[in-house]
């Protein structure tokens, strides 16, 4: 059996189950992306996008989903605890694929700005819902679009600015009794933040019991014009763990959008922005910091695209790779016809700390405008064995050595960050990280 004809089936049999505990926002384009996954299957590695990660394998396995919205039994406050001081943000939780209504929020939410279930909002949620993310050129949207059945919703309002971070633990955690059985959920994220509106989005993946987990997320996200967008999104799951993120962004006349994606612990993660600078005047900044060993897998796909003219994009990816780690960055900036005065740099800059560990990297410009400033470049090195001999002629042990330079190598990333309070904790996690003492997911170390 070919690995997509499962999910075929499965859609299928459960048609009326997953239209019924939906509604009919989602339920509207359900048939066109099953219908474009039937004709798309799964990519293979042959596909440009894809090269990297082997996406039919991934969704080999039979997992079980939970279409007949089962109640899962957790607090995620008490699910959850910190370890380190206050982060200050207005937090909320989404189970699997499902606001947690139960919780509510520390912080105050100014008038009009809305974060809650894509259920609770279908008029609005029509006007927005599946218009960035097109399933006709993408298998992995399609399978998300035909089974997701709720998700969560972002609406900032014309001109308001929420001052106080807005924080969003994603909890994975099963509601099948048997503890082997494995799950898959698919995760639906509406943004949209109006002209000269301005919000910080922390969105923090967890996974609450030590089971194989696939979770599909599909994130789009329309800024208007002068509006702020910032949006990290942060990964410490466990090795059983695979996710697959999309990402859709489209942007107006000068507005701003920082994205962020940060990967401390996983199994196998493949995550692909698209983002799209459609206003004249606007501004994008891409970060990307990603530490992995043992064979975790990290692959980062992304594709800005320069629409208008006088638009700036700038993307920085750095990994740390040790064990038999694998990690990927393929980066494409497209500028289009009329795209003039268009100002972009990507670069990516990989550490291997190990022999076995393997970086592969494809930074790409393409440009039909004959007024820009592009450039590129990528690096895969070791650790420098001079400054690790200077270090230990006074007094600094091998150990020690190593984790001073691959902090100062990632901290790089960290210090760009706008969210002070997230750069801070971070420098934090990731000294852990780098000391082995964030190995596995252990509750929610960035929440309230």
């Amino acid at each position: 059996m070919n690995s997509e004809q499962q999910y075929i089936d499965l859609y299928t049999e459960a048609r009326k189950t997953i239209f019924g505990h939906s509604v009919e926002t989602m339920n509207a384009v359900r048939d066109k992306a099953f219908d474009d996954f039937c004709r798309l299957g799964f990519p293979s590695k042959k596909v440009e996008r894809y090269k990297y990660t082997d996406i039919q394998q991934l969704f080999a396995p039979d997992y079980g989903v939970n279409l007949g919205r089962l109640d899962i039994p957790v607090d995620p406050y008490q699910a959850f605890r910190c370890d380190v001081p206050n982060l200050s943000t207005q937090l909320f939780f989404v189970v699997n694929d499902a606001f947690y209504g139960q919780a509510q929020s520390k912080g105050h939410l100014p008038d009009g700005v809305v974060v809650d279930s894509l259920c609770n909002h279908p008029d609005f949620v029509a006007r927005h819902y599946a218009k960035l993310a097109d399933t006709a050129g993408d298998s992995i949207t399609a399978l998300n679009t035909m089974l997701a059945q709720d998700g969560l919703l972002v609406y900032v309002p014309r001109g308001v600015k929420v001052d106080k971070a807005v924080q969003v633990i994603n909890i994975l955690k099963s509601p099948f009794a048997d503890n082997d059985r494995s799950l898959m959920v698919n995760r639906r994220v509406l943004i949209v933040v109006e002209e000269g509106a301005e919000i910080k989005l922390l969105f923090c993946d967890h996974a609450a019991d030590d089971r194989n987990f696939l979770a599909t997320q599909v994130i789009e996200a329309c800024v208007g014009a002068n509006a702020s967008l910032d949006l990290y999104c942060m990964e410490e799951t466990h090795q059983r763990n695979v996710r697959v993120s999309n990402v859709y962004i489209d942007q107006q006349r000068d507005s701003r959008v920082c994205h962020n994606v940060i990967t401390l612990h996983n199994g196998t993660t493949r995550n692909k922005l698209d983002l799209t600078l459609s206003g004249e005047g606007a501004e994008c900044t891409c970060y990307g910091c990603v530490i992995a060993d043992k064979q975790q897998h990290v692959d980062n796909n992304t594709l800005i695209t320069h629409h208008a003219p006088h638009c700036t994009s700038n993307e920085l990816y750095k990994y740390v790779l040790d064990g038999k780690a694998t990690g990927a960055f393929a980066g494409r900036v497209l500028v289009e016809h009329g795209a003039q005065k268009t100002a972009s740099q990507m670069t990516n800059q990989n550490l291997t700390a190990s022999r076995e560990a393997r970086m592969y990297t494809q930074p790409m410009l393409e440009i039909y405008a004959d007024d820009v400033k592009c450039a590129h470049g990528s690096t895969v090195g070791q650790l420098n064995d001079q400054a690790l001999f200077y270090m230990q002629q006074r007094g600094i042990s091998l150990n020690e050595a190593r984790l001073l330079l691959q902090n100062a190598f990632i901290n790089e990333v960290i210090d760009k960050m706008q969210l002070e309070p997230l750069r801070d904790r971070l420098h934090y996690l990731v000294e852990k990280r780098f000391r082995g003492e964030l190995n596995k997911c252990e509750g929610c170390r960035l929440c309230h």
